[in-house]
């Protein structure tokens, strides 16, 4: 097994930090990551990487990161869905370190859903 760097170890810490407070019930908001075969090969560890990064400067403790497997859409990857608490869930795709960036500014903490990155809201509306 490889040795664990820093980063590595701040990148766990905040995956508990989420974890834990989203057991309390704490968070106001969950960012699933879409992380299949597809996914990895289109980018999305990058992706992740720099979500968390973002979340770790920003030294936000209310978000939760989670990855999943594909979601179906392979052509579409890499791709990431939002759920801020009171709003319907956002599936962004074709995203790169930027593009995570900027929806983490915009979308988790200031509440505005990036339209130009978006596939869908919600399960029906389309932008």
């Amino acid at each position: 097994m490889p040795k664990l760097t820093v980063e590595d170890l701040k990148r766990i810490k905040a995956q508990e930090r989420a974890a834990f407070s989203l057991r309390e019930g704490k968070f106001r908001a969950k960012v699933t990551v879409h992380m299949g075969t597809c996914g990895l090969a289109a980018g999305a560890r990058d992706v992740m990487d720099a979500l968390l990064e973002e979340i770790n400067n920003a030294n936000v403790t209310d978000v939760m990161v989670t990855s999943s497997g594909c979601a179906g859409l392979c052509a579409k990857e890499p791709m990431a869905t939002v759920e801020v608490a009171g709003q319907p869930p956002v599936k962004y795709v074709f995203l790169n370190k930027d593009k995570i960036k900027r929806i983490f500014k915009e979308h988790i903490q200031g509440g505005n859903p990036v339209e130009e990155y978006a596939l869908v809201v919600g399960s029906e509306t389309a932008y």
